[in-house]
């Protein structure tokens, strides 16, 4: 299935010059954030939308690298983190591993102002959070926020923990655990018949 873009958009894809610039949200324990590449503020959308903040340290995006084998590249988003505010958010009972990440991208026009159409913002990558961390140098502090990778479904396993209770909130009509939780004798018989 073949992408379509705006008019607009699809207009600054083809000029000479391509300008673009990231906007990210990203759901925390303390509420969403929204960070833009772009050097100014940006509220997208441009009707009741949120506004994503320009000096909110964006340091780098970084796509997955694709090649012709399956792997487990991840996207990932590195902000810079002076204050702190992002590693107390790691360090929360809940932390942030399977929060939403949405990734998008617009392009600027030959006047370099951004393209804020509702059309002319592309979504590239919905994920989760799957590891986070801080690195702390002499320079900087850096918090890297890891997207779950495209192919982290291949190998997936959900677990949950059963009970007799658990099962009844899967499943009224299941009685697996009924023999299993009251008292119960059995006679083993060893040996050949």
């Amino acid at each position: 299935m073949a992408r379509t873009f705006s008019t607009n958009f699809q207009n600054a894809l083809d000029s000479d010059n391509i300008r673009y610039f990231f906007l990210i949200e990203v759901d925390l324990p303390s509420g969403t954030d929204y960070y833009t590449s772009h050097s100014s503020d940006i509220t997208w959308p441009t009707t009741n939308g949120n506004t994503y903040i320009s000096d909110g340290g964006m340091f780098e995006v970084e796509p997955p690298k694709f090649s012709s084998v399956v792997d487990r590249e991840a996207y990932k988003i590195v902000l810079t983190d002076i204050n702190d505010s992002l590693a107390d958010e790691f360090k929360t009972a809940n932390g942030i591993v399977g929060n939403d990440i949405h990734v998008r991208v617009g392009l600027l026009n030959s006047n370099n102002q951004p393209l804020l159409a509702d059309d002319d913002i592309v979504s590239i990558y919905k994920g989760f959070v799957d590891s986070p961390s801080i690195t702390n140098s002499w320079e900087t502090k850096l918090a890297t926020i890891e997207g779950s990778s495209p192919m982290a479904d291949l190998d997936q396993v959900n677990l949950f923990m059963v009970s007799r209770d658990g099962m009844n909130q899967k499943s009224t009509t299941d009685t697996s655990f009924d023999e299993i939780f009251g008292d119960r004798e059995i006679t083993l018989k060893w040996g050949k018949v």
